[in-house]
């Protein structure tokens, strides 16, 4: 069965590289927490109503 995960950070002015660090040490945490041997894609985007980044999602998609 395909599922879908989603992470969301939010961003600050500077500390960005530690954000996307963090980001990554909770995505790798789950997926092996939960096992999953088939990670199908991993994607970013940045989010907010009028266009400018406040805070990031990364989206992960895998088969159970």
């Amino acid at each position: 069965m395909i599922k879908v995960k989603t992470f969301g950070e939010p961003l600050e002015p500077f500390k960005t590289q530690r954000e996307l660090n963090e980001l990554d040490l909770r995505l790798n945490d789950f997926i092996s927490r939960n096992k999953i041997s088939k990670v199908l894609s991993v994607s970013d985007t940045t989010t907010h109503e009028n266009g400018s980044t406040i805070g990031l999602i990364r989206v992960l998609v895998y088969d159970e």
